[in-house]
């Protein structure tokens, strides 16, 4: 399969171009800037391969592109079997027009060109930020833990632009039925729980301690685009979040001091160190489970 990378030189980018690699996949890289590490290596051996003629290798080629410009979108996505969009600005910026208008743009380009290519497939970033978590004072949680059914009411530019994402996704497949789409809910991307952990949990409050080791994100993205799937159909959303918290306090003692205000939904807990994210939607229909280094 060929799968077009938007935003591949990112943290998370890079991470899910390596997976598709690793898994035989053949990739178009596509960013704004020149590739960096660990992708221009990649491409410095792509290149040797071709004078040389070696063809067993799965190739990866980078193309930098705008895609506030649509027509430049459908060029790059042209032959592409698959997308998974993540170029995006990843704050709220300004908190006034540069998060918005460039993710806004850019998550339309995307989608409706790979529409008009016939792709079938997309996986975009969306953000835990959905629900009013970093970017601001206002929390409105109804219950823990957070799952895809959870209202979704941000008051910042970058958390609307993820939302508007996801509308727009609802609005693709209504007018092409023909496409799947998933909206990936990302947490903070780290390469191992250690690295979100801090001293003082009030510093994490408000993202409920939540992370997502970056090759099991990665890996959630190749699974979304998995041509064998045939237990979704449309635009679907899910959480990907680790089921553990980045705190050294259990999950009740969190709950407790920070959160007491806010109910458990029936039937769940936060025994141990459970998270305050649900994500049983991705392993029920992604067969996504979360892994941190070393687990199989």
């Amino acid at each position: 399969m060929k799968i077009a990378i938007t935003g591949c030189n990112g943290s998370v980018g890079t991470r899910v171009v390596l997976a598709a690699l690793a898994q035989g996949h053949a990739v178009r890289g596509l960013d704004t800037v020149p590739c960096s590490e660990p992708l221009a290596g990649l491409l410095l051996h792509a290149a040797k391969d071709e004078g040389s003629r070696v063809t067993t290798k799965p190739t990866f080629e980078f193309h930098i592109v705008d895609l506030a410009d649509f027509e430049a979108t459908l060029a790059a996505l042209e032959g592409a079997d698959a997308v998974v969009h993540l170029a995006a600005v990843s704050t709220p910026a300004d908190y006034k027009a540069v998060a918005h208008n460039t993710n806004v743009v850019l998550s339309w380009n995307v989608l409706r060109a790979a529409a008009e290519l016939g792709i079938t497939r997309v996986a975009q970033a969306s953000s835990v930020n959905v629900i009013p978590l970093v970017w601001t004072d206002r929390h409105d949680f109804e219950y823990f833990p957070l799952d895809e059914e959870h209202p979704c009411r941000p008051d910042e530019p970058y958390g609307l632009s993820k939302v508007i994402g996801e509308l727009q996704a609802d609005t693709i497949v209504r007018r092409f039925p023909f496409m799947r789409i998933a909206s990936l809910r990302l947490s903070w991307s780290l390469s191992s729980r250690e690295d979100a952990l801090r001293d003082d949990p009030m510093r994490r409050r408000s993202d409920l301690w939540g992370y997502v080791q970056e090759d099991s994100a990665a890996e959630a993205f190749l699974l979304a685009l998995a041509d064998d799937n045939v237990k979704w159909s449309g635009h679907e959303r899910f959480f990907i979040v680790a089921p553990d918290t980045s705190a050294n306090e259990d999950s009740e003692e969190l709950w407790q001091t920070y959160w007491r205000h806010v109910p458990l939904k029936e039937g769940k807990d936060l025994s141990g160190k459970k998270g305050f994210f649900d994500c049983s939607k991705a392993e029920r229909l992604l067969g996504w489970v979360h892994k941190n280094p070393g687990e199989k």
